[in-house]
């Protein structure tokens, strides 16, 4: 990466703080492939469509670029070099698609972009958006619901064998920065972090999957997780997401207690995934997003999106609320 991209990279947070109170992410990728007719009953979840039709990805992210999201995280969180092995396709070949994440959602960026210049939305105060290369946990390629348990029960140098060559793709093919998202413990956070400095002129942001208010999945403090990693200058921002929304509030009061980092928080709509058959119940609370985010700015969360089942018209609530 350049210098021209380090400071595109850090500064792509700091750049929009800097003139928004509040940042914008997306929402659920998977949730909106189904509804445009993917199949994601698989092993690769939504990187299947990276193989199948990658166009309704670029489609995807358009419609949240539309809402008003600031940011893309790419269709990377479950490509992995293991999972397309077990599909017959070899290394180099995985990380073309998983460098093709990041065209994807550029390109869908800056479709949107242009057709807003010379419009009557241009005139609305907006940020360029930014595109965020998603590096998911390694329960992710278990396709168990291990994300939301975090023991593995795998060594520090499995676990950086298996996050180190896809991170390198995504900062190779031009991610703005880097998304440590969903990551349930305490040790593979300590490997991403320990992992990004190979790679000096890059930063991540690290969202954690919740136990409760107070812990992550495996079980350690939430505010152990934030003092260990607030000090970390290649962290841009520290957070949660794919938990419940009842419980953002509380963890928010943690983070900015424990840490000087911004504080990013992108929650799930508050249904119940079932690992094994890979289905979700309960009832949604999604719709009250907008309404439950003056809450969670007043605790002090800075960048704000949504996770699993949220859909453009939520972030687009939240879009025209901050940007009003």
């Amino acid at each position: 990466m350049t210098q021209s991209q380090k400071s595109n990279s850090i500064d792509a947070i700091q750049r929009i703080l800097s003139k928004y109170p509040v940042m914008i992410l997306d929402g659920a990728l998977a949730t909106e492939l189904e509804q445009h007719g993917c199949d994601l009953d698989d092993p690769l979840w939504s990187a299947r469509v990276l193989l199948e039709n990658p166009d309704i990805i670029v489609n995807v992210h358009a419609d949240y670029f539309r809402a008003g999201a600031d940011c893309a995280i790419t269709s990377s969180y479950q490509a992995t070099i293991e999972g397309f092995r077990k599909r017959g396709i070899g290394e180099e070949a995985a990380l073309d698609l998983i460098r093709k994440t990041v065209k994807l959602a550029a390109k869908a960026r800056d479709d949107v972009w242009s057709e807003l210049q010379g419009s009557e939305a241009a005139a609305i105060r907006r940020p360029k958006p930014i595109v965020a290369g998603s590096v998911g946990p390694y329960g992710a390629y278990l396709a168990d619901g291990s994300e939301y348990v975090g023991h593995y029960d795998v060594s520090d140098e499995t676990l950086a064998a298996f996050h180190r060559p896809r991170m390198a793709a995504l900062i190779e093919a031009g991610a703005d920065i880097l998304a440590f998202e969903t990551i349930p413990s305490l040790q593979e956070a300590r490997v991403l972090v320990e992992l990004l400095k190979e790679f000096p002129e890059a930063y991540a942001w690290l969202s954690f999957s919740l136990k409760d208010g107070t812990s992550i999945s495996e079980g350690t403090p939430l505010e152990v997780c934030a003092q260990t990693f607030g000090s970390e200058p290649q962290i841009a921002a520290i957070g949660l997401n794919c938990a419940p929304m009842d419980v953002v509030t509380e963890a928010i009061g943690i983070l900015r207690q424990a840490s000087d980092k911004p504080v990013i928080v992108y929650p799930n709509s508050g249904e119940i995934y079932d690992a094994e058959t890979k289905t979700w119940s309960g009832q949604g609370s999604c719709g009250s997003m907008k309404d439950a985010s003056e809450q969670w700015v007043a605790a002090g969360a800075q960048i704000i999106g949504g996770c699993c089942r949220t859909t453009p018209h939520q972030i687009g609530e939240l879009a025209k609320k901050w940007r009003s």
